[in-house]
């Protein structure tokens, strides 16, 4: 029987999850370590999921209208699924882009037709990063606020605030995982940016096997802005999420999920990116590289002999070409 999809959307989801027999073989790893290849969405990013699962419960709650523009902050990946969300079901859009993101993002977007504004070229959220003392969820709030003030006709996708953000992970992720695994998963790891991927799957696996560990990824202190490195390599799409005032924590970040808390660096991140190109041949982000240093860590530990480590990979390393991870 003929098979025919009638939309891009309708390929978002069902990633597959791939042993990484080779890598495990190089390093000597006795415990089994599968990655969830999400670069399989249409456009290979986790995010697609989060994307189309925001506008889709907008238009189901009214709140996104014909003829509205949707509207987000990212670092990237969420602008690029919901560009293409947007072209597919007919609406505008428009994106306030962190300026250190790769060139390919701003790219890919303005191709799908959104529009893209870098974050530094908007005086309300400098104000409230001065203000704040670097604090990227007031700054959106504040940037939210002035937007809709300025046009009614906005869906303000708020990523960092959106249920329909961890909802879809713990609709489709966590049960790929279960399902594809035959429910044989004892740790699972993933990076942490609005906490949506990681709440939504762990809460899920959880409810399936309390035993489950999960594993939360977030940058190292020599990857995150401070007085003495103002301006450090930064692993695209992870961010801090302990250590910081809970009212900079995304309210999508559900902080009962994880089981542990696991620091990584942009250099170890890169590293193991690079070494997974050449060993499986396939390319990865630096976020990925983060998680699956992680989970490498994790597997030699003498406890964790013999299990099974799901480590969630975010998005295809072709959209840091440009950037300094395969260099």
């Amino acid at each position: 029987m003929a098979r025919i999809y009638n939309s891009i959307l309708e390929l978002v989801g069902n990633t597959p999850l791939l042993e990484i027999k080779n890598y495990e073989k190089k390093h000597g790893i006795d415990a089994r370590i599968l990655v969830k290849l999400e670069y399989f969405n249409p456009n290979q990013s986790v995010k697609d999921r989060t994307a189309l699962s925001m506008v889709e419960e907008a238009q189901r709650q009214g709140i996104l209208k014909p003829g509205d523009t949707i509207v987000e902050t990212t670092s990237g990946n969420t602008g690029i699924g919901l560009a293409s969300v947007a072209a597919a079901k007919g609406y505008k859009f428009r994106v306030y882009l962190q300026d250190q993101v790769s060139e390919e993002r701003f790219k890919t977007i303005r191709a799908l037709g959104g529009e893209t504004i870098k974050l530094s070229e908007v005086p309300v959220v400098a104000e409230t990063l001065d203000k704040t003392n670097g604090d990227f969820v007031a700054a959106v709030k504040a940037l939210k606020e002035q937007v809709l003030k300025e046009d009614k006709n906005i869906f303000f996708a708020d990523q960092l605030a959106n249920p329909a953000n961890p909802r879809i992970h713990e609709l489709t992720t966590g049960p790929e995982i279960w399902e594809d695994t035959d429910g044989e998963v004892d740790i699972l790891v993933a990076g942490v940016g609005t906490g949506g991927t990681i709440s939504g799957t762990g809460r899920y696996l959880k409810s399936k096997n309390p035993d489950i560990k999960v594993v939360a990824i977030q940058p190292g202190k020599g990857s995150i802005p401070s007085d003495d490195n103002p301006e450090p390599e930064e692993i695209t799409g992870v961010h801090p999420f302990e250590g910081i005032p809970a009212e900079q924590v995304p309210e999508t970040m559900d902080l009962n999920v994880y089981d542990e808390r696991f620091e990584v660096e942009t250099e170890d991140a890169y590293k193991v990116a690079r070494d997974l190109a050449k060993t499986e041949g396939f390319l990865v982000g630096t976020s990925s590289g983060a998680a699956l240093y992680a989970a490498v860590e994790v597997a030699k530990r003498e406890e964790n002999r013999g299990k099974t480590i799901v480590v969630i990979l975010p998005d295809t390393g072709l959209r840091y070409l440009s950037t300094n991870l395969f260099e």
